[in-house]
């Protein structure tokens, strides 16, 4: 059996990082969150530019989103700093991660003695979170627990023919040996809810997948009107695509040729194995986001065009359709599918990604993490702008 290097959580689940996180639970402490981020060297913040303001679905939203960053597999220790009047309250937030079993602590800004005594407090805390982090060793865990967050981004007309299959294999892989593959980007599955369907492990699944998709053409039509067929960037156009539907079609080449095991929300944690599709937006970041928040603890991402964009607690693997992109970005991407156009075959480059994700998950860090590109998290700010 195959396995990986790994860190085992309380919850049964196993990361293949080991970081400290510092989660605000509102955008108005993301100071204090930096200070004490800059005060020790190796914890990860997370900010981001919500946590009040908002109601109903969009708040319960934000809350799980932000819950289940906390428990991602790759996070050793929480401490979650709140400000006391915000919608989404610390306090809860973080008895919420609690109850995955890892190490939580919690400090309010207006009830502990301001922002400085928070910071001062926080940083203390920080450190002793770290300390024992670092002490943490590796040890073999099953492929069942390796979580692979499938995204693409600056797709061009290649992406369909070189990248995504290529993942495609990997994810067929990934699914054999126990473990889960995850799926979304909705609106890049527009045109093809009738072959997603039949990929349903039941038929009860099957409709699941149709109905999702269907309700999001019917919005981007609703949205666009006439020109909801043409639903992409310039930058796919530069790179030689016509229409959504076109790049939809290369999009799920990313899924392989498994069985759709389920179908679950924006950061929802999947309760099966093997191929998922989560309700998750086009927009790189915010499906990122949902993407790790669902429990991925390693990501491959899809480009044409090409891309930076790491993610801060999750290794991201970069792919490119195509040699052109590859050499000219030789610091930003990790696997050159545009290999496929040369000589090699499809199987070549998906045993080459199916290597470099378990190097990966055994701890090598990908080119982003490398350079500690980890961009920023973008949480969806309602559950209708998909």
């Amino acid at each position: 059996m195959n396995t990986f290097m790994g860190y085992p959580r309380p919850d049964g689940r196993a990361g293949v990082r080991n970081h400290v996180l510092i989660l605000p639970s509102v955008a108005c402490v993301n100071g204090p969150v930096d200070a004490i981020a800059r005060a020790v060297p190796g914890v990860v913040p997370l900010y981001h530019g919500l946590g009040c303001g908002r109601s109903g679905s969009d708040s319960h939203l934000h809350a799980r989103v932000l819950t289940n960053l906390g428990t991602n597999p790759n996070v050793a220790a929480v401490l979650v700093i709140g400000l006391g009047c915000e919608g989404i309250q610390g306090d809860r937030l973080a008895k919420a991660i609690a109850q995955s079993g890892k190490p939580v602590e919690f400090l309010n800004v207006q009830t502990d003695g301001g922002s400085r005594q928070v910071v001062e407090k926080g940083t203390a805390i920080a450190r002793k979170m770290l300390d024992d982090a670092t002490r943490a060793e590796r040890v073999p865990c099953g492929m069942d627990k390796l979580v692979l967050g499938l995204q693409c981004g600056g797709s061009d007309a290649l992406s369909g023919v070189t990248a995504n299959p290529a993942v495609g294999l990997l994810t067929d892989w990934l699914a054999a040996e126990g473990g889960t593959a995850l799926l979304t980007e909705v609106t890049e599955m527009i045109g093809t809810a009738h072959i997603l369907e039949r990929r349903g492990a039941t038929p009860e699944i099957g409709r699941q997948v149709k109905e999702l998709i269907d309700k999001q053409e019917a919005k981007t039509k609703e949205i666009l009107g006439e020109r909801a067929g043409v639903v992409i960037s310039p930058g796919n156009m530069d790179g030689g695509m016509s229409t959504i539907r076109e790049k939809s079609l290369g999009c799920i080449c990313k899924a392989g040729s498994g069985p759709i095991t389920q179908v679950v929300g924006y950061g929802e944690v999947p309760t099966e194995t093997g191929l998922v599709i989560m309700d998750g937006p086009g927009y790189d970041i915010d499906s990122m986001t949902g993407i790790v928040a669902s429990g991925a603890n390693v990501m491959v991402f899809t480009t044409g065009r090409g891309t930076p964009a790491g993610y801060p607690i999750v290794p991201v693997i970069k792919v490119s359709s195509n040699t052109k992109t590859f050499l000219a970005m030789p610091d930003d991407i990790d696997v050159n599918a545009g290999r496929i156009l040369e000589g090699a075959t499809l199987q070549d480059v998906g045993d080459e990604l199916i290597a470099l994700t378990q190097t990966v998950a055994d701890g090598q860090a990908p080119k982003a993490e490398a350079q500690q590109f980890d961009g920023a998290i973008s949480i969806l700010c309602t559950q209708t702008s998909f």
